[in-house]
């Protein structure tokens, strides 16, 4: 647990905590253009690889790896997922094939070590309105569209919504 004596958003903490929609949101448009030709010129999964550099970029952050727990937070070291590529393909591929085969919202895990990732391959978005429980839970959600081409760049739609008790734009 985080010492919230000592917790600089201890303020915010205390006054989002109580709201029955606490979360921020935010869309950018993200150039990707290098990352797409990196995986055409070497035949890697799209989403998966896009999904692994922001799942790396998610727990570079560490406001992105707490988690409200009862009065208190915890900051895990680094939330799933976060490995070397070579590592998380194979992983991440059998997974889609398990759920694919299977498909069910139970993934098996720790829910707080999970981000909770979508994807709308079919729709370029510039915001997005996602369903969040009551209590609020404090997994930040990130949600891929569907990229688009524009003067030489490709260009995706992330958003990602977070617990602002938790997470500030700054962050």
């Amino acid at each position: 647990m985080l010492d919230l004596a000592a917790y600089p958003r201890r303020a915010h903490f205390d006054y989002f905590r109580q709201m029955t929609n606490p979360y921020l949101s935010v869309t950018a448009s993200c150039d990707i253009t290098a990352l797409r030709r990196l995986t055409q010129e070497r035949g890697l999964p799209f989403f998966l690889t896009v999904l692994h550099c922001a799942i790396n970029a998610a727990n570079a952050v560490p406001e992105l790896r707490q988690r409200i727990r009862g009065e208190g937070i915890v900051e895990y070291d680094r939330c799933l997922s976060s490995q070397p590529l070579g590592a998380f393909l194979p992983a991440a591929q059998a997974e889609v094939a398990r759920v694919k085969a299977a498909p069910s919202l139970d993934d098996g895990a720790d829910p707080d070590e999970l981000f909770f990732v979508s994807s709308l391959p079919w729709l370029t978005f510039s915001a997005i309105s996602l369903p969040t429980p009551t209590p609020a839970d404090s997994n930040p959600r990130i949600t891929f569209g569907k990229f688009t081409q524009e003067g030489g760049r490709v260009l995706l739609p992330v958003n990602l919504t977070a617990n602002h008790a938790l997470v500030g734009g700054l962050h």
